[in-house]
């Protein structure tokens, strides 16, 4: 199993019912984000509505710096000094990220390409 089905198929996924409120996303499949407190940054390959783990991950978060849930989560191929990883954070704890150096996670070329702006498109039998 590739490293991208492998990712997909962990990721949780949240189905709403009809009439819900759905909030909007800032963030897209393919940009390059930052997190706002800790030292990584990524690229979004999926994004929930609202929170869509388990209650345990979500009570392990510290309580004075749990997120709400009723906000989009994104799914980033993530990397930090040390190493690569999936992570699962909150619209409120994400900003750009400015850096132009490419995202090293081993999973971004098997699901991206690299555009000349520096941002990562899905390759096309990723998309929907």
């Amino acid at each position: 199993m590739s490293i991208a089905k492998s990712i997909a198929a962990s990721s949780p996924r949240l189905v709403l019912s009809l009439g819900e409120p759905v909030t909007t996303a800032s963030f897209g499949i393919g940009e390059v984000v930052r997190h706002r407190f800790f030292p990584f940054r990524g690229v979004i390959f999926d994004v929930d509505p609202e929170f869509a783990n388990t209650e345990e991950w979500w009570e392990a978060i510290p309580e004075d710096i749990r997120p709400a849930k009723d906000q989009p989560f994104y799914h980033l191929l993530a990397e930090n000094d040390d190493q690569t990883y999936v992570a699962y954070v909150s619209q409120q704890n994400l900003l750009p990220d400015e850096s132009p150096a490419p995202v090293l996670h081993p999973a971004v070329p098997e699901m991206f390409e690299r555009m000349p702006d520096g941002s990562y498109r899905l390759k096309n039998r990723h998309r929907h």
